[in-house]
């Protein structure tokens, strides 16, 4: 009830600086660089493998930096084989600038039901600026989730937290607290929601408040950014898997 008094309230103020951003806001484009990527151990005649999904937005597609090995599809390669030297990984991104829960779960509802071990989710940002209520961002969130578990058999499945939108350089104010708080909401719901399965995680990259961590568009992560999040997206599948 109080979000959407102050939507109401303050809607001329958002409408004013929404515009703004979408001006003066660098559009940067998605990572360059192979989607899918395959690294088999020197023991070929291995068979113990591990199939990686990673879905979701723009930052899932490594906005912010110039090739996929700096974003986190590659650098989430680069921890696994560290990590994991004796297995046979393979990793495949599904991921588009200005992605909803809605629009990826519409995207891999049409694809043929396949097998992924692991599914790396960023979602909830474009949510979050499109103003969808919590109600549909959950149940959106909960048909995703029993997709990925029963058409892609997705074992482990890591829902990253929605980022501090608050700490955005590039939102003004008031708007930038606005869409921090709904943020904050929504990732309260993403936890209880990834509570209810046994499959679900939740990832947050806990990070100082500072904007060189951020790409040059201020909306962005950065490569230190991406590097720590394949980190800990690393450091939780291994867990979970063994």
């Amino acid at each position: 009830m109080i979000h959407w008094l102050v939507t109401l309230v303050l809607l001329p103020v958002f409408l004013v600086q929404g515009k703004y951003v979408r001006k003066n806001t660098p559009k940067l484009a998605e990572a360059s660089g192979p989607r899918i990527i395959s690294n088999a151990p020197g023991n070929t005649s291995s068979t113990d493998k591990l199939t990686v999904l990673v879905l979701g937005d723009s930052a899932a597609a490594g906005v912010g930096v110039s090739n996929q090995s700096d974003a986190l599809l590659g650098q989430l390669s680069t921890t696994l084989c560290q990590s994991l030297g004796d297995k046979d990984i393979s990793l495949t991104l599904m991921a588009s600038t200005g992605t909803t829960t809605q629009m990826a779960l519409s995207r891999i509802q049409a694809l043929a039901a396949e097998n992924f071990d692991v599914v790396v989710i960023s979602l909830g940002v474009n949510d979050v600026t499109k103003g969808i209520s919590r109600d549909k961002f959950s149940s959106l969130q909960h048909q995703l989730m029993n997709l990925l578990i029963n058409k892609f058999s997705a074992s482990v499945i890591i829902a990253t937290q929605i980022p501090p939108m608050h700490q955005f350089p590039a939102l003004p104010n008031p708007l930038r607290w606005y869409l921090g708080n709904r943020a904050k909401q929504l990732n309260k719901d993403l936890t209880q929601i990834c509570q209810a399965y046994k499959q679900t995680h939740t990832l947050t990259i806990e990070l100082p408040n500072d904007p060189s961590l951020m790409a040059s568009d201020g909306f962005h992560p950065g490569q230190p950014v991406y590097q720590q999040w394949a980190i800990l997206a690393s450091e939780h599948i291994v867990e979970k898997i063994n």
